[in-house]
């Protein structure tokens, strides 16, 4: 009986390690194989009391037109979208176009709807791609907000499913 309790709790903790390391694996794709892209950001708060120092970025493709959506289609708050990107000027990627299935070929990011401005023409999407927060230390995180008062860029990897992880910050 004593031996099968042992057996037991090994199996649980060894159950519990793989979960965690694949969790770990599939978070840090992104940094391993991904293709390195450049989008266009403007910061917009340097702190949380509770989650340290940071600097919160939002991007250019962070609203997307309601109106590119099915006609029709009511989107939740935590839906997956597809945003397909394009090389712009100066090296940035931009929108493209926005799906709710994922696209067959080019590069993409997967995103999650977080809000929706008004209903009706001119209404837009709000879209959080998890790479909304870069933390640094107190003094790196209060610099980078006066270095990016006009705006920056921001270095993002992108695995092959859209799934993506910021890298660092450049102001412009």
């Amino acid at each position: 009986m004593k031996k099968k309790i042992v057996i037991g709790l090994i199996a649980a903790i060894a159950f519990q390690f793989v979960v965690l390391s694949g969790m770990y694996v599939s978070a840090q794709m992104p940094l391993w194989t991904g293709t390195e892209i450049k989008l266009k950001t403007v910061p917009v708060d340097p702190r949380s009391l509770f989650r340290g120092n940071y600097a919160r970025l939002e991007y250019e493709i962070s609203r997307v037109d309601a109106n590119l959506f099915p006609p029709g289609k009511r989107l939740r708050n935590g839906e997956v979208v597809y945003v397909s990107l394009e090389p712009g000027k100066n090296a940035l990627y931009e929108f493209s176009e926005v799906s709710l299935q994922k696209p067959q070929s080019g590069l993409f990011l997967r995103g999650r709807v977080s809000d929706r401005w008004f209903e009706g023409p001119g209404s837009s999407v709000r879209i959080k791609y998890g790479i909304e927060a870069l933390f640094a230390p107190k003094e790196k995180a209060l610099a980078l907000e006066k270095e990016l008062a006009d705006g920056g860029v921001a270095v993002v990897k992108v695995s092959g499913g859209g799934k993506a992880r910021l890298q660092g910050v450049i102001a412009q």
